[in-house]
């Protein structure tokens, strides 16, 4: 359904532009009409079976233990490198951020729309709040680094895992109510 939906979307888009191209001083809207709403319903197939794939069950079990075992991962990581800020030259924690992190920031982000299916949106609200605010204290800290401010970079390394760690704890809590 999904490969119909993306047919119909190039059909509408190809049609339409032939459409435009006949004639500059008269426009057939009928036809235009017709390639829009072909448009239209290409772009509703397509997310109603993004939708159904999003909540089938197997994806939404398996996506929800990616993102626990990714926000346990970066919890973690991030709690190691803030108690071990001190220790790391300043011009090193983007690159020990990169190494560390990339992978499991990547894998919670591409899985979480799944906390939405499984615990509500108040929960995805929840959660990526903090989330969120993690990942800007990080990207904070990453640049910070890079500049060499060192009381920023240990500022805001506390900052990003108290907010992972806040949304670690709002994800525990909508799935022990669940």
């Amino acid at each position: 359904m999904k490969n119909i939906g993306y047919l119909a979307i190039v059909v509408s888009f190809l049609y339409g532009s032939y459409l435009t191209s006949l004639d500059k001083e008269t426009v057939d809207w009928l036809l235009f009409g017709i390639a829009l709403a072909l448009g239209i319903v290409g772009v509703f197939l397509v997310q109603l079976a993004e939708k159904q794939h999003a909540q089938d069950s197997e994806n939404v079990s398996s996506n929800l233990t990616i993102i626990e075992s990714s926000l346990n991962n970066i919890v973690e990581k991030v709690g190691q490198l803030s108690a071990q800020k001190h220790e790391i030259f300043t011009y090193d924690m983007s690159q020990k951020i990169d190494d560390m992190l990339i992978e499991d920031l990547n894998n919670f982000a591409d899985s979480r729309k799944t906390i939405s299916h499984a615990y509500g949106l108040e929960a995805f609200a929840e959660v990526m709040n903090h989330f969120a605010g993690g990942e800007r204290y990080l990207n904070r800290v990453w640049s910070a680094s890079a500049d060499g401010y060192i009381d920023e970079v240990n500022a805001y390394i506390e900052k990003a895992h108290e907010q992972f760690l806040e949304a670690r704890q709002k994800l525990d809590g909508f799935a022990q109510r669940s």
